[in-house]
């Protein structure tokens, strides 16, 4: 399969193309997040009532609940991996003009296709799993040891520790590129399962190619959606701000009234956002269909 690297600019190109996704297909975009929302909620239905009774009760989590929390949600995170491939297939239909409705995101499932899209999310945990170790050996085994202390902690209802281990910083650093590259391999590796019905182990392959040859442009989206965030965030807390001052003025209920419905808009536009960045990126790099007016390709 044929991968292309892009120029640097293409990074933001891949941010400016995902906002524009949902203003220009509302209907299908915003529709088919809150179902994925919904489908991302399900693991907190029911390990958040566990998580509950062990603090109201005052008695730490043991071993045994701790575990299964974490295998309830491995497994219903799985059974929304499809979803994801779903809603990508959405995005893919509204940018193309075909007909498409928000809950085409459970079609993998109608056309028998999430077997393979789970075995793509096992693989996946593999690879997240495999990664994460390469960069605990690469900076020593301290980091190992405090992380497992912190989760200890964590589910004993204990403070963590406090003094970092040595070789923190460099640890955070290498976090930080092996995330920049995971967004990139996990978009076009999703995209080539999903939307060109690639095997498992060859969306990989074509995810960790692509990767790797479009590091630079990532690592230009991730500056810039960093200065995007930040300046929605200013955005938010002036808005916050106002709706704070007129609460006092008018009534508190003014707050949940709109604040409320206002959040929910936001989460739905930003997973519309997410999904339409991971699906401009595939198909800058790996779809044929593209426009005559991108940035030449080099062929892999």
């Amino acid at each position: 399969m044929t991968t292309r690297s892009r120029g640097p600019l293409a990074g933001f190109g891949w941010l400016t193309q995902g906002i524009s996704v949902g203003y220009r297909h509302p209907r299908p975009m915003l529709g088919g997040a809150a179902f994925m929302v919904l489908a991302c909620l399900l693991p907190s239905l029911v390990t958040l009532p566990m998580q509950f009774h062990s603090v109201s009760t005052g008695a730490p989590l043991s071993p045994a609940t701790f575990g299964g929390i974490m295998v309830v949600s491995l497994l219903i995170g799985l059974l929304v991996v499809p979803l994801y491939a779903g809603y990508l297939q959405v995005v893919d239909a509204a940018e193309r003009g075909l007909p498409v409705r928000a809950r085409d995101v459970f079609k993998p499932y109608r056309q028998g296709e999430a077997l393979r899209l789970i075995g793509y999310g096992l693989a996946m945990i593999v690879v997240y799993v495999a990664l994460f170790g390469i960069v605990i050996a690469a900076t020593g085994r301290g980091i190992g040891r405090w992380y497992a202390q912190a989760l200890a902690a964590q589910a004993s209802h204990q403070p963590p520790p406090t003094a970092l281990p040595d070789g923190f910083g460099i640890t955070v650093a290498l976090l930080m590129l092996a995330g920049l590259f995971m967004m990139g391999f996990y978009a076009i590796s999703l995209g080539q399962v999903a939307l060109r019905g690639r095997s498992v182990f060859g969306a990989i392959g074509d995810g960790l190619v692509g990767a790797l040859k479009n590091l630079l442009p990532l690592l230009v989206f991730a500056l810039s959606a960093i200065l995007v965030w930040i300046v929605v965030a200013i955005a938010l807390a002036i808005a916050v701000l106002v709706l704070t001052l007129l609460a006092k003025l008018i009534s508190p209920w003014l707050v949940f009234v709109v604040i409320v419905p206002f959040y929910i808009a936001l989460f739905l536009a930003m997973f519309s956002v997410m999904f339409g960045v991971m699906y401009h990126l595939w198909r800058d790099v790996c779809d044929d269909d593209i426009t005559s007016d991108m940035a030449p390709a080099i062929a892999a």
